[in-house]
């Protein structure tokens, strides 16, 4: 109802099973402590009874197959503490108001220089979250889903105290490329920062959509169309 409006944030620190599952689907942001956490639709007796198949709870839907494969999770603890601690922190750079900004105190800037990191080959690779640290205020930024889709970044960091939203390719991992994962992280992410005015700092460095039959048959195109409709 107040999506938009106000943040949506679910932790899940125990087992969320069942439709339960699509309560904490329809918020921003997800949160998971590594050892008591789990979530999935079905559980593991339930699909052994139906398939055959024998599946652990880790493995079906511990929280780093949640963060690193299904993408559904966008950070893990190793515990409550942890957790929460990381909660408090995605809060500073979400503006407590539609249309305010949040304040901070602003953190001096690196003085290194973006460009000076870039290769002067244009055909080896390198880390973008060194560019971003670069622009950014000093120690000010907070990755989303790092390990999911990495090859595409995204996060929160500061501006001169101001908070802003980073979506950056990360030439690291598959050359940059964005593939139907890349497309649909970056487009929540974006359709977040838009609808709490939180501007957003884009780093493009992309050779273009992964490449290849098992990419056009995943649907690479409806897929990417949500990444351009975010931008749009």
């Amino acid at each position: 109802l107040y999506s938009g409006q106000i943040p949506q944030i679910s932790v899940i620190l125990g087992s969320c099973a069942g439709g339960a599952v699509y309560s904490p689907a329809l918020t921003d942001f997800v949160f998971m402590t590594e050892q008591t956490a789990h979530m999935f639709l079905t559980g593991p007796k339930v699909i052994e009874k139906a398939t055959g198949e024998t599946v652990c709870p880790d493995r079906l839907g511990g929280a780093s197959v949640q963060h690193q494969t299904s993408g559904n999770v966008h950070y893990t603890g190793k515990d409550e503490k942890d957790v929460l601690k990381a909660v408090r922190t995605l809060l500073t750079y979400i503006p407590t108001k539609q249309q305010a900004v949040t304040d901070a105190e602003t953190s001096k800037q690196d003085a290194a220089d973006p460009g000076n990191i870039l290769p002067k080959n244009p055909s080896r690779t390198y880390d973008v979250k060194q560019v971003v640290t670069a622009i950014i205020d000093s120690d000010s930024f907070f990755e989303t889903q790092p390990c999911f889709s990495k090859n595409i970044v995204t996060g929160f960091a500061r501006l001169q105290g101001d908070s802003i939203g980073v979506v950056a390719n990360q030439p690291k991992v598959l050359a940059g490329s964005l593939d139907l994962d890349a497309a649909d992280k970056a487009a929540r992410f974006i359709r977040f920062c838009d609808a709490f005015h939180i501007p957003i700092l884009t780093l493009v460095d992309v050779p273009g959509f992964l490449p290849g039959e098992k990419a056009e048959h995943a649907g690479i195109i409806r897929h990417g169309a949500k990444l351009l409709y975010a931008y749009a």
